[in-house]
């Protein structure tokens, strides 16, 4: 067990590496910058002209300014990064990272019956009317997408330099612009706010509708053609976002992107960002990440999380099985998705799992994603009987994206669905929660953002088998899952349960995420609650509220009898990681991780040009999977 006391010895060293430096991130501190280098700088005060004056009289320049959330991106010289950090104006500096989508290509989903939607449809309530910002890869026209419209109501795409030329001409934007040339983005919008027209016919088996087909889409396009963006990207975007809350009742942001994390959320400009946003009165949803897996550092997948859903604001969202079946009762979670505590803070994460795999939506067929992945086109059968005779899938031209022209588009084979397309992750999950979201604040829309998170939370399905297994067919490697609160947080999401308790929900609270902490003396694991938070209030507890004899995490996933673990434990004296403590000194967030330096699913990513788990079949006593968990 004292591996588990190293974790806060190596947080610490992490923290305050750089002597003297407390306002640099850890990269500025390393002395490795040279000439110019991209920076965002959070401010204490709120920008205006004086910032862009001491970036100017430090010799840099700005690139984009955000008011919303007090920072800005600029080029600074390395030699002015000292000046910055002594500059009491300055709150933080870091460099402008790259981050990511956060899915992967791989039966079709039943997704809605499986978090009981239909119930709340039934009841009058699609999403009618509330905003929904997504920021992602961008949006497509499409008359398979919303009830009401089929287009978002507002795009802006800042992957595109729209900057003034000296004579104050504003460049003609490419055609490109907003537009989903990769496939993430239109498959997220798909499963919040599809219509499910295709799929809506005389001998269809089942309709692939969004969870909130009556929303408006606001299209923040933020990652480009091969599913890549930047902080400053998002940070635009979310400051877009904040500036349009009113005009477009932007309630929802749903982000299924995310990178490492490098800093404690409090300094994080990503984190900084999705605070302001929270604190506007936006509900932002995040994937938790699909790093599950990941065992390079003995940890078993836990200590994953990437930012910004470390953030304690923040809903954080990882991925279940929904088995093919409208029943909960057969799920299982995904051994990809990613587990907490989050890096250096230890952070409680993920608050909640939704379904994420396989999961059927809209196919962009001019994305790289399809064109790259063509057999994850889904099939007609998967929808219409009799199924249609699948023909061949043809091999798909070769694209550059660096061309800047518009992908050729998918060759859609006889039998394959010209607008389906199948996709594995955190990024689907929090989709679907963004989803219901919108349908609870349609339902009551005088709710904040802490009571949705807190109403979704303590109403979600506590029931989860002890453990579960599946084989990689590919590699023939067994993943082991535990069902605890770093695995599933509160639980499953249960739309139509909280739909039933919008009225309970307690206000004057906030619903701040618990942290981790490890007693070095009796050797165990206990959570700190904010004292704002609603989950510290015992008396919240009673017998007359929604949170009615059952505990906020349910009994096999935190406590019983206030008991930290309980025999199914991850952490106990005779499990897998007694002797690995997952808190070791060779923590799974240190800068020599195997995804710290590098995007995921970018160019170099460990899963380049194939499903994640493998093309071929296999089965176990457990599982099937075809391109995916099953």
């Amino acid at each position: 067990m004292k591996k588990i006391a190293a974790l806060f010895i190596a947080t610490a060293i992490i923290c305050s590496a750089g002597p003297g430096k407390k306002k640099l991130s850890a990269e500025l501190k390393s002395g490795n910058a040279n000439g110019l280098v991209q920076a965002i700088v959070q401010w204490n005060p709120d920008v205006a002209s004086d910032t862009a004056a001491k970036i100017a009289a430090l010799g840099g320049s700005v690139l984009s300014e955000f008011p919303a959330v007090h920072s800005g991106v600029y080029l600074v010289p390395s030699s002015a990064l000292d000046a910055l950090d002594s500059d009491v104006d300055v709150k933080y500096v870091s460099v402008d990272r790259k981050l990511h989508k956060k899915s992967t290509v791989v039966s079709p989903a039943v997704m809605p019956a499986t978090i009981n939607a239909p119930a709340v449809w039934i009841a009058g309530y699609n999403g009618n009317g509330i905003g929904v910002a997504v920021l992602d890869s961008g949006i497509n026209q499409d008359d398979n997408l919303g009830s009401y419209t089929h287009a978002p109501v507002y795009t802006e795409d800042f992957t595109v330099d729209m900057t003034p030329t000296s004579g104050g001409k504003t460049p003609p934007k490419p055609p490109s612009y907003g537009l989903d040339w990769y496939g993430h983005g239109q498959h997220i919008a798909g499963i919040i706010a599809s219509n499910g027209k295709i799929s809506n016919c005389s001998n269809c088996t089942q309709v692939f509708a969004g969870v909130a087909p009556g929303v408006n889409l606001v299209n923040l396009k933020v990652l480009d053609v091969n599913g890549e963006g930047s902080d400053s990207f998002v940070i635009a975007a979310i400051n877009r976002a904040i500036t349009l809350k009113s005009t477009y009742n932007i309630r929802v942001m749903n982000l299924s992107l995310g990178r490492p994390v490098y800093e404690s959320y409090q300094q994080d400009p990503l984190c900084q960002a999705v605070e302001a946003a929270w604190k506007a009165g936006i509900v932002v949803v995040v994937s938790a990440g699909n790093n599950g897996r990941d065992n390079t550092y003995g940890n078993d997948g836990y200590g994953t999380i990437e930012a910004p859903g470390n953030d304690p604001y923040v809903l954080t969202v990882g991925a279940m099985r929904d088995m093919g079946t409208p029943t909960r009762s057969d799920d299982l979670l995904a051994s990809y998705s990613s587990k907490g505590p989050s890096p250096i803070d230890h952070v409680v994460k993920p608050d909640l799992v939704a379904p994420g795999n396989q999961i059927v939506s809209l196919l962009a067929q001019n994305g790289t994603l399809g064109l790259g992945e063509p057999q994850n086109v889904a099939p007609m059968g998967q929808y219409q009987y009799p199924a249609p005779r699948l023909d061949a899938i043809p091999v798909q031209p070769a694209y550059d994206p660096s061309s800047g022209k518009q992908p050729p588009g998918v060759k859609i084979g006889g039998g394959y669905s010209p607008k389906y397309f199948i996709l594995n992750g955190t990024s689907m999950a929090s989709a679907v929660v963004s989803g219901a979201v919108a349908d609870l604040i349609q339902a009551a829309p005088s709710l904040t953002p802490d009571q949705v998170k807190m109403l979704l939370m303590q109403t979600s399905s506590k029931t989860f088998p002890t453990v579960s297994t599946v084989t990689d067919s590919t590699t023939g490697q067994t993943f082991t899952s535990y069902y605890d609160i770093f695995s599933v947080g509160a639980g499953y999401l249960d739309l139509a349960a909280a739909l039933k308790a919008v009225n309970q929900v307690p206000a004057g609270f906030t619903a701040i995420s618990p942290t981790a902490n490890y007693d070095s003396g009796t050797g165990t694991v206990s959570l700190a609650f904010d004292a704002s938070s609603v989950f510290s209030d015992k008396a919240m507890w009673g017998a007359g509220t929604l949170t009615s004899n059952k505990a906020m995490w349910g009994a096999g996933t935190l406590s019983s009898s206030k008991a930290m673990w309980g025999a199914s434990a991850v952490w106990g004296s005779s499990v897998v990681d007694s002797n690995k403590a997952m808190w070791g000194a060779s923590a799974a967030w240190g800068s020599a991780t195997a995804y710290a330096n590098k995007a995921l699913w970018g160019a170099s990513a460990i899963w380049t040009n194939k499903a994640l788990w493998g093309a071929s079949a296999g089965t176990t006593s457990q599982s099937v999977m075809i391109n995916g968990e099953k």
